[in-house]
């Protein structure tokens, strides 16, 4: 292992993070039935005062919420976005990531077991994150292609009416690209990456909702 250079190192965990990840069908789209800790210090009279320590500011991922949008597409990229946008050592957690789609689930909660299942496949475990944390690495997507599969209307036909009005699949094709630093040198992979997102927009709900993700990198067609 001495011998590999950081690029080898980095793909090597992307492979490991890979081999993780589960399938999922089009039948599970189907709808079945209906304080802090403070510091004692003593002043002048001998009584004990509470020294609150200065606030530090507020760091969120608010920003990256999913947009209010009826566009399935659109929505399908931010998801998109949400899950391969990430920096190990910006002091979140996978889980940070991943509640960003998981709090845009499903309104009923019929689809939010599965679709939980689906995220934690996306990112790597908490060991893997703190291992590439080490090498502070961070990871984005360039989204080349974001298109309807043509097998989707066949799905649907299948389906025979099951599937909630206004679900659509939407695939997508880009580049994953991975930064980080191995013995102090600037070691970059990529790689392509697809997968299917699917949402459920109008006339089901006022606005879209993601519903499931299909097992990366065997998208619908």
């Amino acid at each position: 292992m001495s011998n590999l250079t950081g690029r080898q190192i980095i793909l090597l965990v992307a492979c490991v993070i890979a081999l993780v990840t589960v399938a999922v069908g089009i039948y599970g789209l189907a709808r079945g039935p209906s304080g802090n800790n403070a510091d004692p210090s003593t002043d002048r009279s001998g009584h004990v005062a509470v020294v609150e320590p200065p606030a530090d500011p507020v760091v969120t991922l608010q920003e990256r919420s999913l947009p209010h949008t009826n566009d399935p597409i659109a929505y399908a990229r931010a998801v998109a976005e949400s899950l391969f946008d990430w920096d190990t050592s910006g002091g979140f957690l996978p889980t940070d990531y991943t509640s960003v789609v998981l709090a845009d689930t499903d309104p009923s909660g019929e689809e939010t077991p599965g679709l939980l299942a689906d995220v934690t496949t996306y990112l790597p475990t908490v060991e893997q994150w703190l291992d590439l944390g080490a090498m502070e690495v961070v990871q984005s997507i360039n989204i080349e292609d974001t298109y309807v599969p043509d097998s989707w209307a066949g799905a649907v036909e299948q389906a025979r009416g099951h599937l909630r009005p206004g679900t659509t699949a939407v695939t997508i094709a880009g580049t994953r690209h991975r930064a980080g630093v191995w013995n102090g040198e600037i070691a970059e992979s990529s790689y392509p990456v697809s997968f299917t997102v699917f949402v459920a927009c109008q006339p089901s709900f006022e606005r879209c909702h993601v519903l499931r993700l299909s097992q990366l990198d065997k998208p619908m067609r």
